[in-house]
């Protein structure tokens, strides 16, 4: 029969993880192509053959997901996976039915064919959708870990948007490492918070080479989930967060679903802003599916560095920009601090758009009035500090998990939007860790 024709559809995290510990050395499946979509100027690019393994000596290219349809007709493709997360369960079933009617069959993979295991113990962070509070979760999980004397290696989920070859194993101690390993906003958004607290970061592509090297210093490995994807290793202890500004989301998005059902613990953050109609229906749910987890309750309580460059003013508010994008929030702490410190009018942004940023409001048109923190390469970083300086704003609210103040230069008064967990009675993180530590 020969081996089977596989496209793999991605978005340069999960589609990697992917081939690297099923397909890559699997002589019954042919990968022809990689498809690629959300993350700017990554489709044309080839993944490398130093990558690839053995069976792919001139690497594997990678083609835009619009010509998906094109790719299985013209090559007599038997297999298309899909591998990309935070999108509804909708979007996942019309791309089946697409792949379906061009003959080819559909896969998801679970579990059993993507997670690796650990020889140390592994705690996974994980969310039903990107901009939950996964990341402050993980930092104040580490946190409890060293005040308990145990080593801690954070491992965070996939971002490999340059080199890939380079970016096969990225280690991070210092922000000075950014710029070795050429990280972009979004890399650094991820990456920093967990450099301030002190604790070793790792990511890249090939995960069981980044696990080989993170076991060599770690007592706890801590899987810190990008979007809502599951982990990409086997967690003795999985936590999963979920947004009750987003009621209904935990049941309707993929793979968010997944990480509820499998969940051992189930955060529900932001108690503090959000309402109590929300947290009921999130609750409920989460019973629903999976009713013997624990259930923490926690706030994200925000701080500012300088309120009074709030009060008073006319702001610009720079949030997250995966949360508001495809994470479809429609504000973060920017617009929380703005409101509760004082600014007399959010400046709407899009009329001083330059570039990508206009092409950002265009995707994603129900952004309305901040700026999402888009930065995937030095094109766009520059696309972002001309929207900022050309604005008509009086001061500038930084909502961004890293300060960007250390990467683009500010010509208006600036404050920065800090946040941090904080579990509303019990149980709590250090009682759902002490089941394994």
């Amino acid at each position: 029969m020969g081996a089977k024709k596989v496209i793999i559809m991605g978005a340069a995290g999960r589609d990697f993880h992917n081939f690297n510990v099923f397909f890559r050395d699997n002589p019954d499946y042919e990968v022809t192509a990689f498809t690629a979509t959300q993350i700017p100027g990554i489709e044309g690019k080839v993944y490398p053959p130093a990558l690839a393994g053995k069976l792919y000596p001139k690497g594997i290219p990678i083609h835009p997901e619009t010509r998906l349809i094109e790719l299985v007709r013209g090559n007599e493709v038997d297999i298309v996976v899909f591998a990309y997360s935070d999108v509804p369960h909708e979007y996942v079933m019309h791309r089946a039915s697409s792949v379906l009617a061009a003959g080819a069959d559909f896969w998801l993979q679970g579990a059993k064919s993507a997670m690796l295991r650990s020889s140390k113990k592994i705690i996974s962070v994980c969310a039903v959708r990107t901009g939950c509070g996964k990341s402050q979760t993980s930092r104040k999980i580490a946190k409890i870990l060293k005040d308990r004397g145990k080593r801690v290696v954070a491992i965070r989920h996939a971002m490999p948007y340059g080199n890939l070859e380079k970016q096969k194993v990225q280690r991070f101690v210092t922000v000075e490492d950014f710029k070795k390993h050429d990280c972009t906003i979004e890399e650094m958004e991820e990456y920093e918070p967990h450099i301030n607290q002190g604790t070793i970061i790792y990511a890249g592509v090939d995960y069981q080479a980044i696990l080989a090297e993170a076991e060599k210093e770690a007592d706890v490995i801590l899987w810190d989930g990008g979007n809502n994807d599951t982990p990409f290793y086997k967690p003795d202890l999985m936590i999963t967060v979920v947004d009750p500004h987003r009621p209904g989301h935990e049941l309707s998005y993929y793979p968010g679903e997944v990480n509820l059902r499998m969940a051992d613990a189930v955060v529900i953050n932001k108690v503090d802003t959000a309402d109590a109609e929300g947290i009921t229906t999130v609750r409920q749910n989460t019973r629903l599916v999976n009713p013997d987890c624990l259930i923490i309750e926690a706030a994200s309580p925000i701080t500012v560095d300088d309120p009074d460059v709030i009060t008073g003013r006319r702001v610009l508010v720079i949030e997250d920009g995966p949360t508001v994008t495809h994470g479809e929030m429609k504000y973060g702490a920017g617009v929380v601090a703005a409101e509760k410190f004082g600014a007399v009018e959010l400046v709407d942004p899009r009329p001083f758009a330059v570039g990508s940023i206009v092409e950002t409001f265009e995707k994603y048109p129900e952004i309305g009035t901040l700026l999402p923190a888009m930065g995937y390469g030095e094109a766009q970083m520059k696309d972002l500090a001309a929207t900022i300086e050309a604005s008509d704003a009086e001061a500038v609210i930084i909502g961004t998990p890293i300060d960007l103040r250390r990467v683009i230069k500010f010509s208006k008064p600036t404050t920065r939007v800090t946040y941090r967990l904080q579990e509303i009675g019990r149980p709590t993180l250090e009682d759902v860790l002490s089941a394994i530590t």
